[in-house]
């Protein structure tokens, strides 16, 4: 099994208002960070997963809980950029995703991506 702590801060888009470029920016810096942070911890994987079902775990740290769906809304980025660093769809039969919340302290905010 792989961990890898993302340091960011994840938004349920779905509630939040702003200007278009904002909200592009926040999901680019988000999948970026998720695809070079994940990359460079399967680094010393082989490549390819021989037709394995893969298990990826986000888990949200924040001081505050979200409802499912927008828990789901603001990984949207992450399982992305971990996707891309799997070199995968991330609508690819093999993953399987799993999305879990835990409380941080007021103002930790982080994603706990765990691949098996």
């Amino acid at each position: 099994m792989t961990e890898v702590l993302l340091p960011i801060r994840t938004w349920s888009e779905p509630n939040l208002r702003g200007h278009w470029a904002r909200r592009a920016r926040r999901a680019r810096e988000a999948r970026e960070a998720a695809r070079l942070l994940v990359r460079a911890a399967l680094a010393p994987l082989p490549p390819g997963t021989g037709g394995r079902k893969i298990i990826v775990r986000l888990t949200r740290i924040g001081p505050r809980r979200l409802d499912s769906d927008n828990l789901a809304a603001a990984l949207k980025h992450v399982r992305d950029g971990v996707a891309d660093a799997l070199g995968m769809d991330d609508g690819d039969a093999r993953l399987r995703w799993l999305y879990a919340q835990r409380n941080g302290r007021p103002g930790e905010y982080a994603v706990l991506v765990e691949i098996s």
